[in-house]
């Protein structure tokens, strides 16, 4: 009963309420941009501590060397092998960039274009959290690369 009566007065009385009501427009303006990065954040966090999670897996159940009667099995298994080793290579470069991306963010840097220093649109940084281009710089890269093929 005391928190409604304390909730009454207090919006009961307009000059204060009117004054909290502009202080707290003015936040959410400033804050547009830092409030759209927490869920971003949280994204690449639980995105981390999942490669984290099976790249623990995959040391703590390793498989051992075994001897293969037939070559083919043997063939297989080392197809299996490489193909593993190249998405634990793939997984530690994307771990890279996104110990990367929550740095900027610690940093306050994070959403910045790399390139031409503007602003990444959210939808991009959403889309691929630990992008460092904004779309035109990154077109623009791409088709330089094309251009040296």
């Amino acid at each position: 009963m005391k928190v409604r009566s304390t909730a009454k007065r207090a919006s009961a009385r307009p000059s204060s309420g009117s004054a909290t009501t502009r202080s707290e427009g003015k936040k959410k303006k400033a804050g547009t941009a830092p409030a759209k990065y927490p869920d971003i954040r949280r994204d690449l966090e639980r995105q981390r501590a999942a490669i984290l999670d099976e790249a623990g897996e995959v040391l703590t159940n390793r498989p051992g060397h075994e001897a293969f009667p037939d070559v083919s099995d043997q063939a297989s298994a080392e197809v299996d092998q490489n193909f593993s080793m190249r998405i634990r290579d793939r997984e530690r470069k994307l771990l890279k960039k996104i110990d990367e991306a929550l740095d900027r963010m610690n940093a306050s840097t994070y959403g910045i274009c790399e390139a031409c220093g503007g602003e990444i649109p959210y939808k991009r940084l959403k889309a691929r959290p630990v992008t460092t281009l904004c779309i035109e710089c990154k077109t623009v890269q791409e088709e330089e690369e094309q251009a040296r093929r």
